[in-house]
């Protein structure tokens, strides 16, 4: 789809968040890594929403109370302690972490605060034992320079990284608190950024910034980033945690389209005539209709003595099943909300109906008892008459909304790009000062001292590695855009493997993998070290680095070795090489006779089609050319 940018106003402000790399967490002496094992400790609790100082609830988390969820939460104790677990104050601010957001931050040329005041983010869907993010702004004022285009950085602030969200069963949601309390630094860009190029481009020059302190953790899940787009006459929507920079792009184009395709649904609802008023909150129990049903989800529901409620939306018929973007319709939005206030598995719309096993006598039959017309469209939900009605509420809510055009939301990525309903926006009253920790004061000298000292800035590192390793400057961008920018240095400077080699395997076969659904980042830099080791002693080819790469990544804590044993991916000797190529050359005498020397291409295919990866293409090459020129 192409979309004018400027033409429809798009705005978009970026907040890259990124774990850093220290000994302790943010706010006690715990270990900041992830346990696998099983948890040595369990707790249960339920999180409520507080008022302000203002008296102002936060409608954010009151959402997230309205839920009914209750939190299990496992630990350990090398990862974990009282603090996590909100039976201890936190401990003082970690000093390692505020010195490594500070360089990121004077890297950034912002100007640091003269004081340093922790403040609670009103948090309560679980992933903080608080109830509350703790955060604080480190500098203000920054700017980046993005192709010559000189971007605001608005804040840099310090904040401990939320729990992991394990698994969710019925109304308990499991979360691991060995994540919690890991430091995180989070960048936040004014909102100057008009198109999703613009908006990549500038979350990978944060990234190269912050990467460069060389004090950031690495691997899926260290590094997110958050979008607030809108665009003329649509809203503020705030996209949550998108994992990877590849992806911001496409969330942007997805949220643009999705936007612009419910500002068609609001027309169109205004030319048949729609108002907010027409939606009623009347709804009716069509259970009856449904008691002989072949469809499994209203089967079940049906037969645990729960109802199926429905509700008409007057003139919507045709609307629901509309594509707002790829994978997004507004059908889809409401199940997404009615699954969050509602509770239940999702909903039902007569513009995708019969289907699931509701047949057409019975699709009629609901729009008959609904007094649905045919303009008109019915959704329906199979549950307890609570969650029902609160469903289906939301559901009228939702296209109340609809009519109005476009509301201010947050909304959560998925791994496509595309995004789901998450939550309500939050308001002012979710910050308030944290008292349990002490203020930290920034001296002047200090400043100073960490200036006159910062780490090799992105645009010197891209000048330096084409002048060393002779890499041309695409290679050198993707080589700075990526998580082994050191590892590559290392591998360069250990290894007489060609730099361009190293580059490639890191850059593009790893994106080629990733894109193949290969889970490159369980593959480690030990691991990967090793590989490149094995390549320079000559116990394997780098065209078996793809493989051993695959087969590394679904092997964890196996070695290098290991990887290239079980392939059959060690080198072959010269012996074995040439009686290989002796018997393609007997095999093909025909193709000789008849192309002589231009048979070379063919026979290298198929010499490297048999020696997949076990052997040096130079050495293929030149024992193959000496072999046909003497047969010819």
């Amino acid at each position: 789809m192409n979309i004018n940018y400027p033409k429809v106003g798009l705005k978009i402000g970026l907040e890259v968040h990124q774990q850093l790399d220290t000994e302790t967490k943010l706010f006690c002496s715990c270990k900041p890594k992830l346990f696998k094992e099983e948890s040595e400790i369990t707790f249960l609790r339920r999180l409520r929403p507080t008022q302000s100082e203002l008296g102002q609830i936060d409608p954010a988390a009151f959402f997230e109370f309205q839920k009914g969820v209750k939190i299990l939460y496992e630990a350990n104790r090398e990862t974990s302690c009282l603090v996590e677990m909100d039976e201890e104050p936190p401990h003082d601010l970690n000093r390692e972490a505020v010195e490594i957001a500070l360089t990121a931050a004077l890297m950034m040329n912002a100007k640091s605060v003269d004081e340093i005041h922790v403040m609670r983010k009103t948090v309560i869907d679980g992933s903080n034992t608080t109830g509350f993010q703790r955060t604080c702004v480190i500098a203000l004022d920054g700017e980046l320079d993005i192709e010559g285009k000189k971007v605001p950085i608005q804040h840099v602030s310090l904040e401990e990284d939320a729990a992991r969200k394990m698994v969710k069963k019925d109304s308990v949601i499991r979360y691991r608190i060995d994540r919690l309390g890991i430091p995180l630094i989070e960048v936040t860009t004014a909102p100057v950024i008009y198109s999703p190029q613009e908006a990549e481009k500038t979350a990978l020059a944060i990234g190269r910034v912050m990467r460069a302190t060389r004090k950031v953790r690495r691997g899926l899940g260290t590094i997110r980033q958050d979008l607030n787009i809108s665009i003329r006459d649509g809203a503020l929507t705030e996209i949550k945690g998108v994992q990877q920079l590849e992806l911001v792009s496409k969330a942007v184009e997805y949220e643009v389209q999705r936007q612009l395709g419910l500002l068609k649904i609001k027309a169109e609802l205004k030319k048949r005539g729609v108002t907010e008023k027409i939606i009623k909150d009347e709804f009716v129990d069509v259970t009856p209709i449904f008691k002989q049903t072949k469809c499994r989800v209203i089967q079940k529901a049906v037969s645990q003595n729960q109802l199926v409620l429905a509700v008409k939306l007057p003139m919507f018929a045709g609307l629901l099943k509309m594509e707002l973007a790829p994978g997004m319709r507004l059908g889809m939005e409401m199940a997404d909300i009615a699954r969050f206030w509602g509770r239940v598995g999702g909903i039902f719309h007569t513009d995708e109906l019969p289907a699931y096993g509701v047949t057409v006598k019975e699709t009629e039959d609901l729009k008959k008892l609904v007094k649905a017309e045919p303009q008109d469209a019915v959704v329906f939900v199979a549950d307890s008459v609570e969650n029902a009605n609160d469903a289906i509420e939301v559901v009228t809510q939702r296209a109340r909304e609809a009519v109005m055009g476009v509301p201010e939301e947050t909304r959560a990525a998925n791994l496509d790009g595309t995004t789901r309903y998450m939550r309500p926006r939050p308001g002012a009253a979710r910050m308030y000062p944290e008292t349990d920790v002490p203020p930290i004061q920034l001296s002047e000298d200090h400043v100073e001292n960490l200036r006159a000292c910062l780490p090799e800035l992105p645009e010197q590192k891209m000048k330096r590695l084409t002048k060393e390793y002779g890499l041309n400057l695409k290679l050198v961008r993707q080589i700075l855009n990526s998580q082994y920018t050191d590892l590559f240095e290392a591998l360069a400077q250990e290894t007489k493997v060609s730099p361009t080699v190293i580059a490639v395997a890191l850059t593009e076969t790893m994106k080629a993998l990733r894109r193949d659904g290969i889970e490159v980042e369980k593959v480690s830099d030990e691991q990967l070290k090793e590989l490149f080791h094995l390549v320079d002693a000559g116990e394997t080819a780098k065209e078996a680095i793809s493989d051993s790469i695959t087969w590394l990544s679904k092997n964890e804590n196996a070695t290098a070795k290991e990887a290239v044993k079980s392939l059959g991916l060690t080198m072959i000797s010269q012996e074995e090489l040439e009686k290989i190529i002796d018997d393609l050359i007997r095999e093909n005498r025909s193709l000789i006779e008849e192309r002589k020397e231009g048979a070379f291409g063919p026979l290298m295919g198929m010499v490297m089609k048999r020696t997949r990866g076990r052997v040096k293409v130079e050495s293929v090459s030149e024992t193959l050319k000496r072999k046909l020129k003497d047969l010819v």
